[in-house]
């Protein structure tokens, strides 16, 4: 019998029991063998449902049943995706993806301070915050940090579908995001596309590279920079980049205070924290999302 709601770990269950009862084997980090490798699933506040099967080696038959039993069992999904993945890592972002049923995307929509509606197209191998209701409070802070006047060329780096970007595009003058995963660049120039979004381009490239001389000039000098980097951080040589083209302000959106510190302790050399203000983006665990504005001494 169906599991009666679509809950995460109904779905997680549902599938476990599947590959047991008809011996998939799960995969062997260690001892890289077996069969059933991943389980991704995301949901949006407009009620659709994205699951993605990442395999470890290719099997049509037992691919096409386990396929087959997760559709049949949970017909709320939106989308069904699957993905072959023999590396020695889980990394999804230079994988094929396979839409086995629905777009190969789910929609979400965020709401402008103004209280506008945006649409944003959502791949898998695309970055989206996790937490809607909390990432409206997140962007709508980090824009009120930036007091934007409508005359900035703003850079928006890691800026995954281009949320930050579209977010803040009604504001500015011009807003330039950079994301090294092409296919997230891909959704964020058709998200700028569905929001009638005419002033913001969209660069695919390592971070580490793209602050060069040659992209100053052809994109300008930001005014502004807002920067959400992974748990890592920035790397040391874009930091430097910053520090070089010295833009008056920096808003800093990390998931990691710890190296969101570090990172700020080197732009310190020209720039100071004015406020910070951290969001609860993950309730009842100890992580925060946190945003500092640095202005240029």
């Amino acid at each position: 019998m169906p599991p009666a709601t679509g809950t995460i770990q109904c779905y997680t269950l549902a599938v476990r029991d599947f590959a047991v009862k008809n011996n998939m084997p799960f995969f062997d980090l260690r001892e890289q063998q077996g069969f059933l490798r991943n389980l991704m699933i995301r949901n949006t506040s407009t009620g659709e449902v994205m699951v993605m099967v990442a395999l470890f080696r290719e099997d049509k038959a037992m691919r096409e049943k386990l396929l087959k039993h997760i559709a049949q069992t949970f017909p709320q999904i939106t989308t069904l995706i699957y993905a072959i993945n023999p590396k020695k890592n889980d990394s999804l972002y230079d994988l094929e993806m396979q839409t086995y049923s629905g777009n190969g995307y789910i929609t979400e929509k965020l709401k402008l301070r103004n209280g506008k509606d945006l649409t944003f197209r959502i791949s898998p191998q695309s970055f989206f915050q996790t937490n809607t209701a909390q990432a409206n409070v997140l962007y709508a802070k980090a824009s009120e940090f930036a007091e934007f006047k409508g005359t900035e060329n703003v850079f928006d780096l890691y800026t995954g579908c281009g949320t930050i970007a579209s977010f803040i595009a009604g504001e500015v003058k011009r807003v330039v995001g950079i994301e090294s995963v092409k296919q997230a660049v891909i959704d964020a120039r058709t998200n700028a596309e569905l929001n009638n979004i005419t002033n913001a381009e969209f660069f695919t490239g390592d971070m580490q590279y793209m602050l060069s001389e040659d992209f100053y000039r052809h994109n300008g000098i930001p005014d502004v920079v807002i920067t959400d980097p992974p748990r890592i951080g920035m790397h040391p040589d874009t930091v430097k980049d910053l520090l070089k083209a010295a833009p008056e302000k920096i808003v800093y959106i990390s998931c990691n205070p710890s190296t969101q510190a570090r990172d700020i302790a080197i732009l310190a050399e020209k720039y100071k924290v004015k406020k910070s203000q951290p969001v609860d983006m993950f309730p009842h665990t100890s992580h925060v999302e946190n945003i500092a504005l640095l202005v240029k001494k």
